[in-house]
């Protein structure tokens, strides 16, 4: 790296060089392994992510996603995040009218990072099956253990 500073005519000039900057990566606690599950794609079936800790570690999770594409009849689902501390959080996410139209993405993120339950609980994001003629279902959760 190369440290550049303006001299009196307003040009920059180089005025020495830096070893890289070594910045830790706070997106995971420090000793934490990143976790990242998907269901792969569904047709009206349901889809599950689940965020396996190992036997002396707990799962967190940081945030999930859902997308698809609709359904003869749009209807509302109710998706769930199961194994958390405090129980089942629901989220309603609703299928486009309209095989092959896509859905609106469900994006959600948890600041700070919800715990599970207890030590070698998994957490399970799963989105039901859409309903007649859909095509494409798909759940995304990412999260770590420690």
């Amino acid at each position: 790296v190369t440290l550049v500073a303006p001299n009196s005519s307003g040009i920059d000039q180089p005025v020495g060089v830096a070893s890289p900057l070594v910045v830790a990566d706070r997106r995971y606690p420090s000793g934490s392994v990143p976790l990242i599950a998907g269901s792969g794609n569904v047709a009206n079936a349901s889809a599950a992510a689940t965020l396996t800790p190992t036997a002396t570690t707990t799962a967190y999770i940081a945030g999930f996603q859902v997308t698809g594409a609709g359904a003869t009849t749009g209807l509302p689902v109710v998706v769930t995040v199961a194994g958390l501390l405090g129980g089942t959080r629901s989220y309603i996410y609703t299928a486009a009218g309209g095989a092959l139209l896509p859905n609106a993405p469900l994006m959600v993120a948890f600041d700070p990072p919800l715990p599970a339950s207890a030590v070698n609980t998994a957490i399970v994001v799963t989105c039901p099956a859409l309903g007649a003629g859909n095509t494409n279902n798909a759940v995304v959760a990412h999260g770590y253990y420690a």
